[in-house]
C-alpha cells in the first residue's frame, strides 16, 4: 500500500511539472505573439487567470528611462469586476524606505509572497496605499508579487492573487511566476527596443522623404510603403521640387536595401541630386551624368535606379515631360479618357556602373487633365510574376482609375497591386490641370539636351 501511494504522489508532482512546463511554453508564445506591449501583458494575464491567479495586475515603468509607474494591465477571472481599462492608471513614485511589497520588489526585483498579515498591513507609503486599495476592492487572500526584469533592469512588476477558498501561494509557485516575470521582462524589453527603433525610423521617415511643393496649376501627390512594418524606411524614395527657372521636377529613385543603411544613402543621392539640379539650368541627362561621377566618387550608394524629370510649360500649358531614366521602370502616361501608356525613352544604365555613361533625355507631350505616375518596381514586381505582367497589371489598373481624384488613384493603385508589403514602394504621381492647348500626341522625342 504504501508503495501505491507513493507511486501516486510521485506521478501528481510529475503531472504538475508537466502542467507548469507546459503553461511557461505558453507564456513565451503568448509574450512572443506581438510587440505591442499592453497587448502581450494583456494576454499573458488572461493566460494565468484562473490557472494560476483569480486575478492579475501588471504595474510597468514607461519605456522612456523616466521611471514613471503605470498600473497597465488588470484582468478578473470575472470580468464584470475588473472592466477593462477601469483600473489602469498612473501610480505614486516607488518610496526608497517601504515595506510595500510592489516597493520591494521594484527596487530589488526578488519576488514577495504575501499572506493575510500582510495583505491587512497598514500602508506606508501612497504607493502600497494605492496596492492594498486594489486588493481591497478586488479581494485577496494570498498574493505572489514578481518583477518583470532583465538581467539588466527591472521594468515592472507582476501580480498575481488568489481569493479563498483556494489554497495560498506555496515556494513553487512563486519559483514558477518568477520564472514568468523574468520571461516576460525580456518580452517587454525587446518590445520597447522595437518601439524605440520605429521612432527613429519614423523620425527618419519625416526628413527623408519630403513635403511636395505647392505649385498653383498642377497637382502633386506621393505614397511611400517600406517592406516590412517593423522597418518604415528604406531604400526606395521620390522628390519634387521647384528650380530656379520655375519649372517643376519629378524624381523616383530605388537604392539597394530595405533598411536604415539603405534610408542614408538614398538621403545622399537625393540631396547630391537637389543640390546638382539646382546649381545649373540643363538637362535631366546631364544632370544625373554629374550625379553618377559624383556618387562614385563621394558617396556609399551604388548600384541605385532613378527617374528624373522637368514638366514644361507655361501655367497655362501645354506641358511636356523631359526626363532621363538610369534603368528605372518607366513613367506611366495614363490620359483622362482611360489610356494608359509606358514612356519608354531615355534609357541609360543604373547609377553606380560606368560614372560616364551615356544619357539621354526624352520628350514627351502631356494632355490635359492627364496624370503622371513615376514608381518604384515593389509596384509590379512580386514572386508570383514576372515584372511584364505586373506592368500590365498597372497599364490596367491606371487606366480603370483615370478619373479618380489622385490621391484615390495612387491610394487604390497601392491596395490592389501591392497588398502584401514585400518590397519597398514609393510612388508619386502629377495631375495635369484642364490646359486648353495641350497637345495629346503620343510622340516621343530623344534629345541630348534642352530644347
Amino acid at each position: 500500500m504504501e508503495t501505491v501511494n507513493g507511486l501516486a504522489v510521485e506521478m501528481a508532482a510529475l503531472e504538475r511539472v508537466i502542467t507548469r512546463l507546459k503553461l511557461v511554453g505558453e507564456v513565451g508564445t503568448v509574450l512572443g505573439s506581438t510587440l505591442d506591449v499592453d497587448e502581450a501583458l494583456r494576454r499573458l494575464a488572461r493566460l494565468v487567470v484562473p490557472r494560476l491567479a483569480d486575478w492579475v495586475v501588471v504595474d510597468l515603468f514607461d519605456g522612456d528611462g523616466h521611471q514613471e509607474l503605470r498600473r497597465t494591465v488588470v484582468v478578473h477571472r470575472d470580468p464584470e469586476r475588473a472592466a477593462e481599462g477601469a483600473y489602469e492608471r498612473p501610480l505614486p513614485p516607488v518610496p526608497e524606505n517601504s515595506v510595500s511589497s510592489l516597493a520591494q520588489v521594484l527596487r530589488a526585483g526578488a519576488p514577495v509572497l504575501l499572506g493575510g498579515e500582510e495583505l491587512a498591513a497598514e500602508p506606508d507609503s501612497p504607493l502600497m496605499a494605492a496596492q492594498h486599495e486594489l486588493f481591497t476592492e478586488l479581494g485577496a487572500a494570498s498574493a505572489v508579487v514578481t518583477a518583470l526584469r532583465t538581467p539588466r533592469r527591472v521594468l515592472g512588476a507582476l501580480t498575481l492573487v488568489r481569493l479563498d477558498p483556494a489554497p495560498p501561494y506555496d515556494a513553487e509557485d512563486v519559483e514558477l511566476i518568477s520564472d514568468i516575470g523574468h520571461r516576460a521582462g525580456l518580452a517587454v524589453d525587446n518590445a520597447q527596443l522595437f518601439d524605440a527603433q520605429r521612432r527613429i525610423a519614423e523620425t527618419m521617415q519625416r526628413h527623408l522623404l519630403p513635403s511636395l511643393p505647392d505649385v498653383d496649376h498642377i497637382r502633386l501627390t506621393a505614397r511611400y510603403r517600406p517592406a516590412h512594418a517593423t522597418a518604415h524606411v528604406g531604400g526606395d524614395w521620390y522628390d519634387s521640387f521647384v528650380l530656379p527657372d520655375g519649372v517643376t521636377t519629378m524624381v523616383v529613385g530605388d537604392v539597394v536595401g530595405h533598411d536604415l543603411p539603405a534610408a542614408a544613402r538614398m538621403a545622399q543621392l537625393r540631396n547630391m541630386l537637389r543640390a546638382l539640379a539646382w546649381d545649373r539650368s540643363e538637362p535631366p541627362s546631364s544632370i544625373v551624368r554629374r550625379l553618377d561621377h559624383a556618387a562614385t566618387h563621394v558617396s556609399d550608394a551604388r548600384m541605385a535606379t532613378l527617374l528624373f524629370a522637368r514638366i514644361e510649360g507655361p501655367e497655362g500649358g501645354p506641358h511636356q515631360l523631359r526626363w532621363t531614366n538610369a534603368g528605372h521602370p518607366p513613367p506611366l502616361l495614363v490620359t483622362e479618357d482611360g489610356q494608359a501608356t509606358y514612356l519608354e525613352g531615355g534609357q541609360g544604365t543604373i547609377l553606380g556602373v560606368r560614372a560616364d555613361a551615356y544619357r539621354a533625355d526624352a520628350l514627351h507631350p502631356l494632355p490635359a487633365r492627364a496624370t503622371v505616375l513615376f514608381y518604384t518596381d515593389g509596384l509590379v514586381e512580386n514572386r508570383r510574376e514576372s515584372i511584364d505582367a505586373g506592368l500590365t497589371r498597372l497599364r490596367q489598373h491606371a487606366s480603370a482609375l483615370a478619373r479618380h481624384d489622385i490621391d484615390e488613384f495612387c491610394d487604390q493603385l497601392l491596395a490592389r497591386l501591392a497588398p502584401e508589403g514585400t518590397d519597398d514602394v514609393a510612388l508619386l504621381a502629377l495631375r495635369l490641370p484642364a490646359e486648353p492647348f495641350a497637345d495629346p500626341s503620343p510622340t516621343v522625342v530623344e534629345s541630348r539636351g534642352m530644347e
